[in-house]
């Protein structure tokens, strides 16, 4: 497991030269892996309840192409990995040379083919497929040897990857008071401890009410990012202004109800629209 930023560099070996170096060991104490075994989401009381409308559910404004949100970038329909620069700048920084896809642990980050014209061989994260799940030491910045993933992005807190919204509150497990299935699980083959830990956290929750999104969310304060407030007879998640958009609730979504804005914030989605 790598515990921290100093472990982080030595496995990475000669990939980032000298490359910012000296700012890298800012934050030692940081840890990589992301502790799935906390327990049950947490209510956040009734004064933020969701009724049989759906107000927690995305806007009608966000059904739109991701391309109009407040980056202001011409092209934003992939989600990349933390730390990167707008659009613009990414395209033009990203030297393709994949080894954001080679130090990931949770296998998460995959170039684009040839099928992508101009984007081809930049990374991309496919939430519904596999989310990032903000590892403390955030591996994939600090391999980046052309900045086009901000080594100023040093920390969980600093991602910006985007926002997620609810598209079908009536299908959500939680909502119609359902138990999660070892289907709903969709637990994929682990490679490394980070996804073993993954999938014991993922099998523990078996025959227990939906709560993934929540209880599963690897930001550092997550009831910050995501929660489960009272909805009707039963809870539902609400997505909180701490939200990152680094996709972990899309993938781990039985219902697969969660989307994810690319470079979209909390303030553009939400604030005044619910």
């Amino acid at each position: 497991m790598i515990k921290n930023r100093r472990e982080a560099i030595k496995l990475l070996g000669g990939a980032l030269g000298t490359l910012g170096a000296a700012s890298l060991f800012a934050d030692e104490n940081s840890t990589n892996s992301v502790n799935f075994m906390g327990g049950e989401a947490q209510n956040s009381g009734a004064s933020n309840s969701v009724n049989s409308a759906g107000q927690n559910s995305a806007p009608n404004s966000i059904k739109q192409n991701s391309a109009e949100n407040s980056s202001g970038d011409s092209a934003s329909l992939y989600l990349r990995p933390p730390g990167a620069l707008a659009e613009r700048g990414f395209r033009s920084s990203c030297i393709k040379c994949g080894q954001c896809v080679q130090v990931c642990p949770y296998h998460s980050i995959y170039l684009l083919d040839i099928t992508h014209l101009f984007d081809i061989g930049t990374p991309v994260i496919d939430a519904k497929e596999r989310g990032c799940y903000l590892c403390g030491a955030l591996p994939c910045v600090l391999a980046c040897p052309s900045g086009a993933l901000s080594h100023e992005t040093n920390e969980p807190k600093k991602v910006k990857m985007g926002i997620a919204v609810i598209e079908n509150l009536d299908a959500c497990l939680a909502y119609r008071g359902q138990t999660l299935k070892s289907s709903d699980l969709r637990l994929k083959p682990a490679k490394t401890e980070q996804e073993r830990e993954l999938n014991s956290a993922l099998a523990a929750k078996e025959g227990k009410v939906c709560d993934l999104c929540a209880s599963l969310c690897p930001y550092p304060q997550p009831l910050e990012a995501i929660a489960m407030i009272k909805a009707n007879e039963h809870f539902a998640p609400q997505i909180r202004s701490a939200c990152v958009g680094c996709g972990a609730c899309a993938e781990l979504c039985p219902a697969r109800i969660i989307e994810i804005i690319p470079r979209a914030d909390y303030k553009s989605i939400y604030e005044g629209k619910q």
